[in-house]
Parts: structure tokens; C-alpha cells; sequence
């Protein structure tokens, strides 16, 4: 065998064994960054803290809830306790039956609506085990991190 052709055998294993690696690095890459509403299932722990305008005064407000996403679009609120300083400071604890609705698209950003309630921008890890939340009502500064408890 000439050296020119022993060098386009090594070269055309070498690409064989890259080439596949490389279709599946980007497939993988591509549904990486891929998320719809099933991407959020399970049961959550909602934990943020921030602020709200109370009466020309800014208040701190702390907010820990578990949140069942349903992977539909849908959730409920099996409990939340909210921490407010505004009037006497009294711990609000909500008791279960909340529901909400959310939308979650590919590039793993969404809405989420809390019914009644507050509305917040979603900013989600593509395995939906985690992810950030920001209040978006006028009059609060509210962000806090969503982690899965169970599925």
C-alpha cells in the first residue's frame, strides 16, 4: 500500500469514528434545550424572598409553598406560609386547594399565574428539576428558586 493511500484509510476511520460522536453531541445538544409543560411534573418547594410596596412602603416578604405541577399546564398548592412585615407582621398560612396555570416553551422559559394570585416569569432547567421564578405583578420585587421533591 502507498503512503497516500494508507493515509486516506487512516483518515476515513478516524472520520467514522468522530463523525457519529459528532451527530450525537449535537441530537444531545438539541433536546438539551428543549421544554415543554411535562418538563414540570412532580411535587415542588417554591422558596423566594423580595419586597412589596405596602402603603408607599416597601416591605420584606418571604414566601415558602409546595407547588404540584401536573405536567399539563395545570397546578394546585397543597400549602404555602407568607412572611410579611407590612401592618402587624403576621405569618400567613394559606390552607391547601390553591391552583395556578403555566406555560413553558422550548427555550425553557414560561409564565406562571397562581389563581387568584400573583403572575411570575419562569426560567427552568431543561430537566425540570430546578428552576427560578419572579414575581411580575406591579408594586413587587419577589424571586425565588423551585426545586423537585419528588416526581
Amino acid at each position: 500500500m502507498t503512503r497516500l493511500s494508507k493515509g486516506c484509510v487512516v483518515a476515513g476511520i478516524s472520520s467514522l469514528l468522530v463523525l457519529p460522536g459528532a451527530v450525537f453531541a449535537d441530537e444531545a445538544r438539541g433536546h438539551w434545550n428543549e421544554c415543554s409543560p411535562d418538563t414540570l411534573e412532580g411535587l415542588y418547594v417554591f422558596s423566594a424572598s423580595g419586597h412589596s410596596l405596602i402603603n408607599g412602603v416597601w416591605q420584606p416578604k418571604a414566601v415558602v409553598e409546595y407547588i404540584q405541577f401536573n405536567g399539563d399546564g395545570t397546578l394546585t398548592v397543597p400549602a404555602a406560609t407568607v412572611a410579611n412585615r407590612a401592618g402587624d407582621g403576621a405569618i400567613t398560612r394559606s390552607p391547601p386547594g390553591g391552583t395556578g396555570t403555566y406555560a413553558l416553551g422550548a427555550d425553557c422559559k414560561g409564565t406562571l399565574q397562581f389563581t387568584p394570585g400573583p403572575s411570575f416569569d419562569v426560567f427552568a432547567s431543561p430537566e425540570g428539576v430546578q428552576f427560578h421564578m419572579i414575581q411580575t405583578n406591579p408594586n413587587n420585587v419577589i424571586e425565588g428558586t423551585v426545586n423537585r421533591l419528588s416526581r
